[in-house]
């Protein structure tokens, strides 16, 4: 038998953070399950295959396999891109960046702050004082173009009232998700995927549901205005809470 090295402990610990990295993911998109009946297969098919050496079950559960990776891949193509987003978040990498740029993240922050956060800011005041409902989703890492093309491409500036016009009652596009991209309002009117969590309160409508679910596919902020109480909430990485919006928002914008 070979003696345990470094590179065996390496590859037990990479192997870890991985099964780490997906069970979260799932856990976030309500989609649990699925990854503990995922978990027992490939143990059930190692032991099978690998361990006892059964060749007519280890022959089919390796069909098995080699078919159902492609069905994985079909299936939760938006939790892999998840994955992968997070996997390669600028953040972790963040001492390269600073090697070849010099410029200050506060101030870049704060400069962000009164040209993007503001706006949205005193919009979702005012709509909830009037309970007017609104959905907005700022685009981080991911790209939303797709959800853009479902609505009505506007792309225009940051602007209160504008914002104010898209979500008031009588307004054709007031049913739909904002989109905010590249500091500016993109598209209105868009179609989201809705969360299915189980663990989602059912007093919460469509837009909590919508709200979640893109903060479930990427990794996008989703604001929401509540028509029937006035409350605002935001959804990021999959989990709704409704603390101060401006003080989430830059929080949650620093970090980037």
């Amino acid at each position: 038998m070979d003696p345990f090295t470094l590179r065996d402990a390496l590859d037990i610990a990479l192997a870890a953070l991985l099964l780490f990295y997906i069970y979260r993911i799932m856990r976030e998109s309500g989609t649990i399950n699925i990854f503990y009946g995922l978990l027992a297969f490939i143990v059930v098919w190692v032991v099978a295959s690998q361990i006892l050496e059964m060749k007519l079950i280890g022959t089919i559960l390796d069909k098995f396999m080699s078919i159902g990776l492609l069905i994985i891949v079909i299936l939760f193509q938006d939790q892999i891109k998840r994955f992968l987003v997070e996997l390669g978040d600028h953040k972790r990498w963040r001492f390269l960046r600073n090697l070849f740029h010099h410029r200050n993240p506060a101030e870049d922050a704060d400069e962000r702050g009164r040209r993007l956060i503001i706006p949205i800011v005193y919009a979702c005041m005012n709509m909830a004082k009037s309970k007017t409902g609104a959905l907005i989703v700022i685009q981080q890492n991911v790209p939303l173009e797709n959800y853009e093309r479902s609505g009505d491409i506007i792309d225009a500036l940051p602007n209160s009232r504008l914002i104010e016009n898209i979500f008031f009652k009588n307004s054709p596009l007031h049913d739909g998700a904002l989109i905010v991209a590249d500091d500016r309002l993109k598209s209105a009117g868009c179609i989201l995927p809705v969360s299915h969590d189980r663990n989602v309160p059912r007093a919460l409508g469509l837009r909590h549901r919508s709200a979640l679910g893109i903060s479930q596919a990427t990794d996008a902020i989703a604001i929401v205005v509540s028509e029937e109480t006035g409350g605002i909430s935001i959804a990021h990485k999959g989990r709704l809470s409704s603390a101060d919006l401006e003080h989430n928002l830059t929080q949650i914008l620093h970090q980037l």
